[in-house]
C-alpha cells in the first residue's frame, strides 16, 4: 500500500468523483454499464459505455473514459481528462452537408456551456461514413453513420461537479442520435454501475 500522501488523497479525490458519477441519473433509453479501462495512461481511471435505444431500435453509442492524475498533466492542462467516442445512425443529407463536422463539434461545445460543465483544452475530431451495400446485401438499405471522438479537461472542485459534463455528455449522444431532448415532466431514472473506478 503507498505511503505517499499525495497519492492517497488522489485516489480519495477519484474515489468520490466516481461515486458521484454511479448517482447520476439517466434519461429513459439509455442503458450504461461499466467496462475495463485502457492501462498506463494515468494513475487512476474510470471507464463506461453506453447504448442508446427509442421505439425498440438502437440509435447509437457511446463510450465515455475518465482519467485523474493527482500530479497533473500538461497536456490536458490539469489532472482530469474525459475521453469520449460517440457513434450514431444519421441522415446521409446530414451526412452530405459540408458543414457537419462544424455542427457535430458544436453539439459537444454547447452542451458543456448549456450544462455550466467548465472545461479546458478541448481535443477532437467528427468523421461520417455513407455505406451502400452491395451483392447479396444489396437489399439492405444504405447507411450513414457519425462518429465524434473527443477529450477535455474538466474543471472539477468538488465531486458533484462530473455532473454537469455527463450530461453534457448525455445530450451529446443523444443529439448525435437524432432523440429529442428530454420532456421535464420525465425524472431520469438511475443506473448504478456495479464497481468502483479501477486504479
Amino acid at each position: 500500500m503507498s505511503t505517499d500522501l499525495r497519492d492517497r488523497r488522489g485516489g480519495d479525490a477519484f474515489a468520490r468523483v466516481v461515486a458521484a458519477l454511479r448517482a447520476f441519473g439517466w434519461r429513459p433509453g439509455i442503458s450504461v454499464e461499466e467496462i475495463g479501462i485502457p492501462q498506463r495512461i494515468a494513475p487512476y481511471g474510470y471507464a463506461m459505455e453506453a447504448e442508446l435505444e427509442a421505439d425498440d431500435e438502437e440509435r447509437g453509442s457511446g463510450r465515455l473514459v475518465m482519467l485523474h492524475d493527482p500530479a497533473g498533466n500538461d497536456t490536458w492542462d490539469g489532472d482530469w481528462r474525459l475521453v469520449t467516442l460517440v457513434r450514431a445512425d444519421t441522415d446521409a443529407d446530414m451526412v452530405a452537408d459540408s458543414l457537419i463536422g462544424e455542427v457535430g463539434w458544436s453539439w459537444l461545445i454547447e452542451a458543456l456551456d448549456e450544462h455550466d460543465a467548465a472545461f479546458a483544452a478541448p481535443a477532437g475530431t467528427v468523421t461520417t461514413v455513407t455505406s451502400h451495400p452491395f451483392g447479396s446485401m444489396s437489399t439492405e438499405p444504405d447507411r450513414a453513420e457519425i462518429e465524434i471522438r473527443a477529450s477535455w479537461t474538466p474543471l472539477i472542485g468538488d465531486p458533484s461537479d462530473i455532473t454537469g459534463h455527463l450530461r453534457a455528455w448525455q445530450q451529446l449522444m443523444c443529439q448525435a442520435a437524432g432523440m429529442p431532448p428530454l420532456p421535464e415532466e420525465i425524472i431520469p431514472i438511475s443506473n448504478n454501475l456495479s464497481a468502483a473506478g479501477t486504479r
